[in-house]
């Protein structure tokens, strides 16, 4: 049988549980079902990297980072899972670049960078989800750049 009569035909072997898209193309030795996922997935990485990009940046434009938080105020919480989630990946990247983690009962969160000759600039991120925060954080490595120039 071809793989066409066999998809078609009425007395195919009970066993038989391909699904129509893998018998028509079970012709094409070349064929991978999984193949147009893949591609997707690696274009959602690649445009990943590229809004990411900045973060292997803090180091060039950054003395230094600091966070502010409280442990347990409702106010902090963004905050706190902003720092569970990517300071592994920030510090991966940027080894040298002191990030320091302050936390303070009541106090009001806050990202701080330091850049060269002791310019600092601060945020509020009181009120801001994960993804404004980052934004933020992204922010204030623009302006590292452009002190430089």
């Amino acid at each position: 049988f071809t793989p066409f009569s066999i998809f078609f035909s009425q007395n195919a072997h009970p066993n038989f549980k391909h699904s129509q898209r893998h018998v028509v193309y079970s012709h094409d030795k070349s064929f991978d079902p999984k193949q147009e996922e893949r591609e997707r997935l690696r274009e959602s990485e690649t445009q990943k990297t590229k809004k990411m990009a900045w973060r292997g940046k803090l180091s060039q434009n950054l003395k230094e980072l600091r966070v502010l938080l409280c442990q347990s105020s409702p106010s902090s919480a963004s905050t706190r899972t902003f720092v569970e989630k990517n300071y592994k990946d920030l510090k991966s990247l940027n080894p040298k670049l002191p990030i320091l983690i302050r936390e303070c009962r009541g106090i009001e969160p806050q990202l701080w960078a330091r850049y060269d000759m002791g310019v600092e600039r601060g945020v509020r991120l009181e009120g801001l989800t994960e993804p404004q925060i980052s934004k933020a954080l992204e922010e204030l490595v623009k302006v590292g750049e452009s002190l430089k120039a």
